[in-house]
């Protein structure tokens, strides 16, 4: 078994097909636990979800693109994806193998159908409709809570938050939200989710400079505070965009400045989670073209992918005014840009690890 928990999840899906031993030996809930340990430690079972937009064409496709390193990752695969008769499609936010998934008509659909979809295997749930609507700064996350052995999804945005743990099967509005805290999430692509929390930027108000650090215990569904460092106090002015992420199981903030011709990113790591002291600055890119940078995942080398937003052709030029800067986003390292995976359209992303983890064996099923 122990070899056999090392195999890759396209062949372990072959070898099903065996005979039943093979078939119960690899449905078995403690083979798929064993498998996924082996995963989170292979870099070649590190994935990542594209999905892709071509307005003109009102054409979603998706692709699975393999993160072993750098130089490999030119290799896609498209997907079939599930509710294809749906044309907007997006990944959300990812955890153990399970990406959760809207779905809907109409991009700024306020009531979309969730998926919880495991592309690896290619299956796929439909999950119970949130109480509130979708509005454009919905930010979502996903997490297993270790205490009750149940995944939960925390669905935020301006005006409610609500969580969905699977085991239960409907979506309750969390009350306790910090007072004077309102929720910055626009420069976040999901919500970072390590050592037990969600976490993401709070301001006391949409305009002000002063920025904390929330985080919501997904076992207790507490809220807190991550102590920021003074240098990232003194680094989050104005109308910064600010973001959070997780790179290596390390919690990261990151802030995208600039004025004129100049922009900078810069981003942080909290090397001893919890500790003020700790907070690590990792790198900084100056670049004018940059509008945001959303921080994806670190290559075995060290080398960082991000999701990039560059400022519109129509609102700003090169300092040179020779060249009109690209609109819309791509993805690039620290060094330059990421060409080796398809450009063209609006593009989102989300890593992920393989899994044989079923969406069906999660949510309970109507009798």
């Amino acid at each position: 078994m122990n070899i056999l928990s090392r195999l890759p999840v396209r062949t372990l899906h072959q070898f099903k097909c065996v005979s039943k031993f093979w078939n119960a030996l690899i449905s078995d809930p403690y083979f798929k636990m064993k498998h996924f340990k082996h995963a989170k430690n292979d870099r070649n079972s590190q994935k990542f979800l594209i999905t892709q937009m071509l307005w003109h064409e009102n054409k979603f496709s998706s692709y699975c693109c393999p993160l072993s390193s750098v130089q490999m990752a030119e290799d896609t695969e498209k997907l079939a994806r599930p509710l294809s008769s749906k044309p907007f499609f997006r990944a959300m936010c990812a955890c153990d193998g399970l990406v959760v998934v809207i779905v809907s008509d109409i991009m700024d659909d306020p009531r979309p159908i969730h998926l919880l979809w495991n592309p690896s295997i290619r299956e796929s749930i439909v999950l119970p409709a949130p109480e509130s609507e979708k509005v454009y700064s919905t930010r979502y996350g996903f997490g297993y809570d270790s205490i009750s052995g149940d995944y939960k999804i925390l669905r935020t945005c301006s005006v409610s938050t609500e969580i969905l743990a699977l085991k239960d099967g409907f979506w309750r509005k969390i009350d306790k939200h910090p007072h004077g805290v309102r929720d910055s999430l626009f420069s976040t692509s999901s919500l970072a989710f390590v050592h037990g929390a969600f976490h993401w930027i709070g301001r006391s108000d949409y305009y002000s400079s002063v920025c904390s650090l929330v985080s919501f215990s997904i076992s207790e569904e507490m809220y807190g505070e991550i102590p920021l460092s003074k240098e990232i106090l003194l680094y989050f002015v104005g109308r910064a965009y600010v973001g959070v992420s997780v790179l290596d199981g390390m919690l990261c903030v990151n802030s995208a400045i600039g004025s004129g011709g100049f922009r900078a990113f810069k981003l942080w790591v909290l090397k001893d989670y919890g500790v003020e002291e700790s907070w690590s600055a990792l790198l900084t890119i100056e670049d004018p073209s940059i509008h945001r940078l959303l921080p994806k995942y670190r290559f075995a080398d060290g080398e960082l992918l991000f999701y990039c937003i560059y400022i519109p052709s129509c609102v700003r030029r090169t300092l040179s005014r020779k060249k009109i800067l690209p609109c819309g986003g791509v993805f690039r390292t620290a060094s330059g840009p990421f060409v080796s995976w398809l450009q063209a359209g609006l593009l989102y992303g989300e890593a992920f690890t393989e899994s044989l983890i079923s969406p069906k064996s999660l949510f309970p099923q109507e009798s």
